[in-house]
């Protein structure tokens, strides 16, 4: 079950950003590292996330919630059994996502995730 889809923002200048995203647009800091992620206060899943400049190369174009950390291995799988081109490998993340990077057939790269449980 898709939880929600992640919009990513260009992250040049994080200060910049973090001020029009709340100030301008009435975000609210969801999170602050490793990346800059902003919510709606009337709906949490809907997000944008901005990371630093050269956090993750390739970056992705968005991100697509799955869920649960099964779902993103099931995902993974599929993507390795179409053929499909995995730009950053199947990853427990130290921030808490179960997580990779792949190409859609257009050669956008998504990123697949899922919070990990809490211990």
């Amino acid at each position: 079950m898709i939880r929600r889809i992640l919009a990513y923002a260009d992250g040049d200048d994080l200060v910049a950003s973090r001020d029009f995203y709340v100030e301008v647009l009435g975000l609210e800091v969801a999170m602050e590292d490793p990346v800059l992620g902003l919510r709606s206060p009337a709906d949490p899943a809907a997000q944008v996330l901005i990371p630093p400049p050269g956090m993750e190369d390739p970056a992705p174009r968005f991100g697509i919630d799955v869920g649960e950390p099964a779902a993103v291995d099931a995902a993974h799988a599929e993507a390795l059994r179409r053929g499909l081109r995995v730009v950053h490998p199947l990853t427990n993340e130290p921030w808490g996502v179960r997580r990779f990077f792949v190409e859609d057939p257009s050669g956008t790269v998504v990123n697949v995730l899922a919070h990990l449980p809490r211990r």
